[in-house]
């Protein structure tokens, strides 16, 4: 960058020795600041607070330093810049909106000084081409579940979710707390790119159909529309997949392009308008138990960042991600009263479907760990978390859940 013969130098995009004035556009600091001693950081600030309740512990605001010959030079934090792209439409909002909160909380804790642009899928960037566009660095942040990008790595599946894995409450605690996304991050730094946990959808349901399906055998020749691992088992199934975006799946229904999709929920799946095309609704979502999204930072970005704004970039993703779940829990349910009520029929995977998809996804995990070192690496940690977790979960939790949603069943 250019400054003049008055100004300090900034390296890296951090501030220099003196202030110093930059243009910034997308991710190279703008307005680059002095050394000073910056305010603790919201220093034990709850994760899950709203962006109002940490304003007051941000790093924003002017400060005055000795500058040269002892006159007083003002210093401020940087002015950012940065683009987000999203592989979700507006239209669904409660995984959207992480994007938008995260911006508006960022905004508000630095006073204005980051500003992050949020586009939604296909507007600057293809729904599944997010991840190339943050590793390029087209754009500084990526908003999409990981497993779209399994032709890259596939034990990026399990940055989301795999078939029979962890639920929402077990995938969160695996990434934060048992050492999971510090295995996923080593993923990413192949592609220069650091990951956050944006958030978690809970139980997906399995999909809308268009005829039922009671045997596996009605699963042979069926075209469906299903990512991820989940996709894989399918096709070991006999069905015919395909990935779509959230705005092609409609369409493609209606049409009888496919036979069948899956994407969310009641909530979304309302709003997309797939009880328009499709009757019956099965559940559970047995390939997304608790599946994850991501934000996706391009790491020469992430480093261009003074530390009190990655601080406030982690705290207001974490804040923001705490929203998808809770929005879901709950709009799902009335969503799907009246879903039900508009004539749409409930129908549960039967015991002999359910069993060959999960002897049909343990064979294919089992297959990649064999093929591959540092999926094997990855399988492995995340297999003996999930064994105790599932020895754990099956006491309190399986006896309460098993004795209470039963008498709604």
């Amino acid at each position: 960058m250019d400054n003049d013969s008055r100004s300090g130098t900034v390296e890296g995009g951090r501030p220099g020795t003196e202030v110093a004035a930059a243009d910034h556009e997308g991710g190279t600091v703008t307005e680059a600041a002095s050394t000073l001693e910056r305010r603790a950081f919201l220093g034990k600030a709850a994760v899950g607070a709203a962006a109002a309740g940490v304003l007051a512990a941000s790093c924003g605001g002017e400060q005055e330093s000795a500058g040269a010959g002892g006159a007083p030079a003002v210093i401020t934090n940087p002015n950012v810049r940065w683009r987000l792209a999203s592989s979700y439409p507006r239209t669904v909002d409660a995984i959207f909106d992480t994007a938008t909160r995260t911006a508006e909380s960022m905004a508000a804790m630095t006073d204005g000084r980051f500003q992050m642009r949020v586009y939604e899928a296909n507007e600057l960037v293809p729904a599944f081409e997010v991840m190339d566009a943050v590793q390029q660095g087209t754009v500084q942040v990526g908003h999409s579940p990981s497993y779209y990008y399994t032709g890259k790595a596939p034990v990026l599946a399990f940055d989301t979710c795999v078939p029979f894995g962890l639920t929402s409450r077990q995938q969160h605690a695996w990434l934060y707390d048992a050492g999971g996304l510090e295995l996923i991050s080593e993923i990413f730094s192949d592609f220069n790119i650091i990951p956050l946990p944006a958030g978690n959808t809970g139980a997906q349901m399995g999909g809308w159909f268009r005829r039922e399906i009671n045997t596996p055998a009605d699963l042979n020749g069926l075209k469906m529309r299903i990512p991820g691992l989940g996709a894989e088992v399918m096709d070991r199934l006999g069905v015919t997949v395909q990935n779509l975006a959230a705005q092609e799946i409609y369409p493609a229904l209606e049409r009888g392009a496919i036979d069948a999709t899956e994407w969310v929920g009641p909530y979304d799946d309302e709003k997309l308008g797939f009880q328009n095309a499709a009757r019956f609704y099965y559940y559970p979502g047995w390939w997304e138990p608790g599946p994850s999204t991501t934000f996706q930072v391009n790491r020469d970005a992430w480093d261009s960042l003074p530390s009190t704004y990655q601080e406030a970039f982690r705290v207001a993703v974490r804040s923001a991600a705490h929203g998808v779940e809770t929005t879901y829990d709950s709009r799902n349910p009335a969503a799907l009263r009246r879903l039900v009520d508009g004539g749409v029929q409930l129908r549960a995977f039967s015991p002999e479907i359910m069993e060959v998809s999960r002897v049909a996804s343990q064979e294919i995990l089992e297959e990649r760990a064999s093929a591959d070192a540092t999926y094997r690496r990855v399988y492995d940690h995340w297999s003996a978390f999930r064994t105790e977790a599932f020895e754990w979960f099956s006491r309190a939790e399986w006896a309460y859940a098993s004795a209470a949603f039963g008498q709604n069943a």
